[in-house]
């Protein structure tokens, strides 16, 4: 009966935890993150400046589409921009609620 209770408190709390250093090129893949993430801010400016463009262009030219359509693309450049801007705080925020979970 002392192994099944063992056995059973393994698969509910099996003791691994996130440990930096574990494996070669930690340093790396963070550099290589970090530099996409730059990409896909800067990404996010130049969609922002092009639907900025296209909105004034649809609201000076009467275009509704491209009005909208340039609307539309400000909101997603900046949505994603913050999402960028926000992933590691988003992660942690994640990872110390899943740390929580019994």
């Amino acid at each position: 009966m002392q192994l099944i209770e063992h056995v059973q408190y393994l698969a509910f709390n099996p003791g691994v935890t996130p440990k930096g250093g574990g494996l070669p090129g930690l340093p790396v893949l963070k550099n290589v993150m970090g530099s996409l993430n730059l990409y896909g801010i800067i990404a996010a400016v130049g969609a922002l400046v092009i639907s900025a463009l296209t909105w004034a262009w649809g609201s000076h030219s009467g275009g509704h589409q491209a009005e909208a359509n340039g609307k539309k693309g400000a909101a997603v450049a900046a949505g994603c921009a913050l999402l960028l801007g926000a992933a590691n705080g988003i992660v942690a925020f994640a990872s110390n609620l899943g740390t929580q979970v019994h």
